[in-house]
C-alpha cells in the first residue's frame, strides 16, 4: 500500500493488486499529479510583524542615523518600502484599537464591524488552506477578529514591556510554534504583534548601552508646548512627561524608546533566523509595520492622539519572493496591507473591503495608489492630505493649519494665514468636507461655541476645564 498526502488532508491509497491497465494510466498521469502537489506546497508563507507605537523614522535604513536596527535594516534594503503609510485615526483615546480593527478587516475607521469574523484577514487565509497563527498584545485589540485564526493567543502586555526585553516573549512563542507545531504540509500565515515599544518602556542594559543619551538628536519639530488645543492636551499619553517639555526629558524618553526598538529588532532577527534554519525564509513574504507612530517630544506632544505625520504614519516594508528592492512615496493606509498580502500570495481579497492592494506599485505597474489621505481623531481633530499639501483642522476651536510637506516635512510653518495661499486653504477645506462624506464622518468642521485655540503657557495644563475626561462610565447602582 502506497500513500500520497496533499495539504495534510487528502490521502490517496493505491492498492498494489489493481489491474495493470489502471496502474499504467496512473503512472502516465503521475507527473501532472505531482506537479499539482508541488504548486500547492510552494505557495509562499506570510509573516506579518506588527509593532506598537513605532514612528516611521525609527529604522536606521530609512534615514535615522542614531537608532540601531540591523535586522529591520536588512529587511528594508532587501524589500520594498512605502514612505507614506497611514493609520486613518481613532474614535477613542487608544488609537491602537481601531488601527488593529482596520488592519485586520480591511475596512475604514467608521465602517469596520468589530464583531464580524467573516472575510477578515485571518479568515481569508485560513479558508485558503493556510495554517493561521496570531499572537499580539491583550489590551486594546481586535479580539473577535483573532478568533478567525486557527491558533490565537495573547501576551502579558506590561509584563513584556517591563521585562527589559521588548519582543522576547512574542518571538519565543513564534519560534516554538515554527519548530514544534507547524508541520509545514501547508503554508503559514503568521501574525506576530509586539507589545512595544509602547510604554512602560523598560529596556535592559544591553539595549540602553547601544546609545549615548547626549548624542540622541531631538526631533526636528521638538517644541516645549503644542500651540493649539487639540482636545487631548492632558490625555493619558500626554501626562507621561511634564510641561514644558524640556530637551533633557525628551532625550531620556527617546533613549528608552530607541533601546526598546533595538530589543524588538533583535527578536525579529531570531524569528527570521528560525525561518532560515527551517529552509522557509526564501519562500516567506515578510511584512513589517506598526499600528501608528508617536510624538515623543515632536510638536510638544508625547502620544499618538494627534494627526501629525510622526503619529499617523507607520514604517512599511514588504520583502520576500517576487518582491524586488525599491521604495515609493505612494499614499496608502494600513488597511491596504491585508489585500496586498492576498495579492502577493496569489489569493483573492474579499470584494466588500475598502482596502486596496499596493501590489501594482510593488510590481512597478503603477506609480501611485491613493490620491487622498483622510485622517480623524475623536471630535477635536481632522486632516486631509493630497499631493504635498496637508490641511490640519481643529473643529472645536475653529482653527486650521496648512502645510506644504515638500517644503516643510516636519509641519512647522503653517501657511493658513498667508493670503498667498487663501485659494489653497479653501480648496483643501472643501476637500476635507468631501472626504468626510466619503468615509462616513459626521463631525462638523466648525463649532458654534468654540473654546480658545491658543495654548500660551503652563497654566493651561493645570486648569480643570482642560483636563481630558477618562470616558469611563460610572457603574449603575442596583435598584432594590
Amino acid at each position: 500500500m502506497a500513500t500520497i498526502r496533499r495539504d495534510g488532508h487528502t490521502t490517496l491509497r493505491l492498492n498494489m493488486h489493481i489491474r495493470r491497465s489502471t496502474l499504467t494510466l496512473l503512472l502516465l498521469l503521475a507527473p501532472s499529479i505531482f506537479s499539482s502537489l508541488a504548486t500547492a506546497d510552494d505557495r509562499p508563507n506570510v509573516l506579518f510583524l506588527f509593532a506598537d507605537d513605532q514612528r516611521p523614522d525609527s529604522i536606521a535604513a530609512l534615514g535615522n542615523s542614531v537608532i540601531k536596527t540591523p535586522n529591520l535594516d536588512v529587511l528594508a534594503r532587501r524589500g520594498f518600502v512605502f514612505r507614506n503609510t497611514y493609520c486613518m485615526g481613532s474614535t477613542v483615546g487608544a488609537v491602537c484599537n481601531p488601527s488593529r480593527h482596520m488592519t485586520l478587516s480591511g475596512m475604514s475607521l467608521y465602517r469596520y464591524d468589530g464583531k464580524k469574523k467573516e472575510d477578515t484577514w485571518g479568515d481569508v487565509f485560513r479558508k485558503a488552506g493556510y495554517v493561521t497563527y496570531h499572537q499580539s498584545k491583550r489590551g486594546n485589540t481586535a479580539r473577535e477578529y483573532h478568533k478567525a485564526f486557527e491558533y490565537s493567543s495573547y501576551l502579558t502586555d506590561n509584563g513584556e514591556r517591563k521585562s527589559g526585553y521588548h519582543g522576547r516573549a512574542a518571538a519565543n512563542n513564534a519560534i516554538e510554534f515554527l519548530n514544534d507545531t507547524w508541520d509545514r504540509d501547508k503554508p503559514l500565515f503568521m501574525y506576530v504583534g509586539f507589545a512595544g515599544p509602547h510604554d512602560p518602556r523598560v529596556a535592559a542594559d544591553e539595549w540602553m548601552k547601544l546609545y549615548k543619551r547626549s548624542e540622541i538628536q531631538l526631533p526636528k519639530n521638538y517644541q516645549p508646548f503644542h500651540p493649539i488645543d487639540n482636545n487631548w492636551m492632558t490625555g493619558r499619553d500626554e501626562a507621561l512627561a511634564p510641561w514644558p517639555r524640556t530637551e533633557e526629558v525628551v532625550r531620556r524618553h527617546l533613549h528608552d524608546y530607541y533601546a526598546c526598538i533595538s530589543s524588538i529588532d533583535h527578536h525579529i532577527g531570531r524569528i527570521i533566523a528560525t525561518l532560515k534554519e527551517l529552509g522557509e525564509y526564501d519562500n516567506t513574504i515578510v511584512i513589517f509595520s506598526a499600528d501608528h507612530g508617536l510624538a515623543v517630544g515632536s510638536h510638544g506632544l508625547f502620544g499618538k492622539q494627534n494627526l501629525y505625520e510622526h503619529s499617523m504614519r507607520s514604517p512599511m516594508i514588504f520583502a520576500g519572493p517576487g518582491i524586488e528592492k525599491g521604495e515609493s512615496d505612494a499614499l496608502m493606509y494600513l488597511f491596504d496591507i491585508f489585500p496586498t498580502s492576498c495579492d502577493l500570495a496569489g489569493l483573492k481579497a474579499p470584494k466588500g473591503i475598502e482596502g486596496r492592494s499596493v501590489g501594482p506599485v510593488i510590481r512597478r505597474e503603477e506609480d501611485s495608489h491613493r490620491e487622498t489621505i483622510f485622517l480623524s481623531y475623536q471630535k477635536g481633530q481632522r486632516a486631509v492630505r493630497r499631493g504635498d499639501w496637508k490641511l490640519y483642522r481643529f473643529p472645536l476651536v475653529n482653527y486650521s493649519m496648512l502645510f506644504n510637506l515638500a517644503e516643510d516635512p516636519h509641519e512647522l510653518h503653517s501657511l493658513a494665514d498667508d493670503s498667498k495661499h487663501a485659494d489653497r486653504l479653501r480648496l483643501m477645506t472643501n476637500l476635507l468636507a468631501k472626504q468626510q462624506q466619503i468615509w462616513n464622518d459626521t463631525q462638523p468642521l466648525t463649532s458654534d461655541n468654540p473654546s480658545a485655540a491658543k495654548v500660551t503657557d503652563v497654566s493651561f495644563f493645570s486648569d480643570p476645564r482642560n483636563q481630558v475626561k477618562s470616558g469611563k462610565k460610572k457603574k449603575r447602582q442596583k435598584t432594590k
